[in-house]
């Protein structure tokens, strides 16, 4: 006789049907997406050996979530959210495939790899502001929403571990080839879960006003906003600079630490169990209190992982310090979506997170190319103890400018029912 397990005993989100849909779907299709980013990069760099075409690469999968995301979030704003992600996802799928036949038929070239790229960056523009716009649909109390986000995270950083462990042991083993099949593969049961979603309509208000103008009402709602302005900003200098690691190790997998794809696979891994861990300290959190303190030291917890691991020349080390570089982010990340998905109007959700699209992978690319270009000149290890300085000070600068966010959240807190007191 089959047993569930009680729905008291699962963590809130969880107790939520199309959530448990959202959260399986996902998790698959996720391992299949850390595969082939990890693939991805050690592909390009054995057809060129060269750390500014992992910039170019990086810079070219992300740089249309900078341009479009705006517009996506417009679009998001006005259509259905679970039908757009039904959409995105058999793109993301056909593009998955395409590069999947281009390896195995041995004709790829970093051409393919970059205008493909291109293709998935366009889908994410849409794609990523869709997907968090959608996790307020998806449970059935409000109050489940931090768990929610804190149990997306924790989906995410369970894949990033697993992803890029087995990822690197396949492409060692069989190919990159194989990874890019896998995780085309995979989109099918984000699919099928997405399909059998039981999703309530959405009150769409009309509006007659052009999507430009309706990106400016965005803009200016946010930015207008001190702390939804502070949480882009750090969001933007944490990609900007903290992220510009997963572009360089290779050159710390191959060069430095003597390694294979099998190195450059657990250091991805590493940075994925301190992520995990954050994550799923997060979705045990029972209040909302708190996170303005998470949030503002996150970045020197990644600054000093980056600092460290820039300066080790010993494996075991290196993987240590990468736990604490995927510890940072996550804490960083997941706490500053949750705030702003908790204050945010419902009907400026879609542009509002896709600025925060703009801000988390946005600006990735930028940082890709810029840390691709200096470690030619100035070598890896030093961009790496740049970006970990800049991590630092932009932690203390958002601490000094914690207590007066405060005052300006908690109002919302309270009139929303969420806490009796303000965010502390």
């Amino acid at each position: 006789m089959k047993t569930q397990t009680p729905k008291h005993l699962l963590p809130p989100a969880l107790r939520s049907r199309n959530y448990r849909l959202f959260f399986g779907g996902q998790g698959i299709s996720l391992i299949g997406t850390w595969m082939t980013q990890t693939a991805t990069i050690w592909l390009v760099y054995s057809l060129t050996q060269s750390p500014l075409m992992l910039g170019v690469v990086g810079f070219s999968s992300q740089i249309p979530s900078f341009i479009l995301a705006p517009f996506g979030g417009v679009f998001v704003d006005r259509f259905s959210r679970h039908r757009i992600l039904i959409s995105t996802q058999i793109l993301s799928m056909i593009q998955s495939l395409a590069l999947a036949t281009l390896a195995l038929s041995g004709v790829i070239h970093i051409w393919h790899i970059i205008v493909l790229s291109v293709f998935q960056g366009f889908i994410s523009a849409v794609d990523a502001p869709a997907r968090q716009a959608f996790v307020p649909d998806l449970v059935e109390r409000r109050e489940d929403l931090a768990n929610a986000i804190a149990l997306n995270s924790t989906m995410f950083n369970g894949a990033r571990l697993i992803g890029p462990a087995v990822g690197g042991l396949l492409v060692a083993s069989i190919g990159a080839a194989y990874c890019f099949l896998i995780d085309g593969l995979s989109y099918i049961a984000v699919i099928i879960a997405l399909l059998a979603m039981k999703i309530k309509p959405r009150t769409i208000l009309v509006s007659t006003a052009n999507p430009l103008e309706q990106v400016k009402e965005g803009f200016f709602y946010a930015f207008g906003f001190p702390p939804i302005r502070a949480l882009l900003l750090l969001s933007a200098l944490v990609s900007f600079f903290g992220l510009q690691y997963t572009v360089l190790v290779p050159v710390f997998a191959e060069k430095i630490l003597q390694g294979n794809a099998e190195t450059l696979g657990f250091l991805m891994a590493a940075s994925g169990v301190g992520a995990l861990s954050g994550g799923i300290y997060l979705a045990s959190r029972k209040t909302i209190l708190g996170l303005g303190r998470l949030i503002a030291f996150a970045p020197t917890i990644l600054g000093i992982g980056l600092i460290t691991f820039s300066l080790s020349r010993y494996l075991p080390l290196s993987l240590f310090t990468m736990l604490f570089i995927g510890l940072g982010t996550i804490l960083q990340v997941a706490s500053g979506n949750t705030v702003l998905q908790t204050i945010v109007e419902d009907e400026k959700r879609g542009r509002v997170m896709s600025l925060f699209t703009m801000a988390f992978l946005g600006i990735i690319p930028f940082g890709n190319l810029l840390g691709g270009a200096l470690a030619v000149r100035i070598s890896a290890p030093t961009v790496l103890i740049i970006d970990g300085i800049v991590c630092i000070l932009g932690s203390m600068y958002f601490t000094r400018q914690l207590p007066a966010l405060r005052q300006l959240v908690r109002p919302i807190y309270i009139e929303r029912g969420i806490l009796n007191e303000g965010l502390h």
